[in-house]
């Protein structure tokens, strides 16, 4: 079993980087490709980087934000946003990107999985299913669009779809916990991480490395990724583009 990856997931909106609290309040946090420099530096594992509102705004990706930020990352990277034909995914890799994270386009459509997967590999697909509590249910749905329009559709259900037409990897986000620093759903994680058997990466809520450590141990997930945690330094949340040094790598791994 390969080592869990611990990853940065930076949001761009307008070109910038920016932090959002539940999908909402977004805050400017930086240029993108300072962070990817400082995260070099770090010696990052991966860094995710999702186009918040080319989906919603009907955009093809930014193909020359890619290349910039392709071409200064010294780590492996996965962009997401926007990606809705095979054309626009191989172009992503050849650009240098490692994988691309699909999202609405492949849930309106599902055997897009499948011939994004015959261009570019298996390994380089990337589901991501944004997934919120309906209130009065009590239920999980996954939304698309920036988390503004519900498919109606459990994670669970999708997860298991998606597993079964060769996805190389799932990707949770908890939007209810989004910027909350509060920690992860750990209902939601342990919902598909007993349903499926591929590498499953969650996001939202991380507040701090007791949160990454705790998913780790419980869940063996192949990545913990995190926001706000990597973006934001102490109570007041000052903008430090952060990562844990070798040292609290190895605990949060032992």
């Amino acid at each position: 079993m390969l080592r869990s990856r611990i990853i940065p997931c930076l949001l761009v909106r307008n070109k910038g980087l920016v932090k959002t609290v539940q999908f909402k309040e977004s805050k400017y946090v930086g240029d993108p490709i300072n962070a990817v420099k400082i995260f070099n530096e770090k010696e990052v594992d991966e860094l995710i980087i999702l186009d918040i509102d080319a989906t919603k705004e009907k955009r093809e990706p930014d193909f020359k934000m890619i290349q910039n930020l392709a071409n200064e990352s010294r780590m492996p990277l996965c962009y997401g946003g926007g990606v809705n034909t095979v054309e626009q995914a191989k172009k992503i890799i050849h650009l240098g990107a490692e994988k691309v994270a699909l999202s609405s386009a492949v849930i309106n459509n599902p055997k897009l999985v499948v011939d994004i997967a015959k261009a570019v590999g298996v390994q380089s697909v990337i589901v991501v299913l944004d997934v919120k509590k309906k209130v009065f249910l009590g239920k999980y749905q996954v939304y698309t669009h920036n988390g503004t329009k519900s498919t109606g559709k459990s994670p669970k259900e999708l997860a298991v779809q998606f597993e079964k037409l060769g996805v190389g990897e799932i990707v949770i986000n908890s939007i209810d916990n989004d910027g909350m620093m509060k920690g992860y759903d750990l209902k939601l994680i342990e919902l598909i991480r007993s349903s499926i058997n591929i590498p499953m990466t969650v996001l939202g809520g991380v507040g701090n490395l007791d949160h990454i450590k705790e998913v780790i141990k419980k869940y063996n997930v192949i990545g913990v990724a995190a926001g706000s945690l990597f973006v934001f330094k102490g109570k007041y949340k000052a903008v430090l583009i952060n990562y844990p040094n070798k040292a609290e790598i190895k605990d949060l791994l032992k």
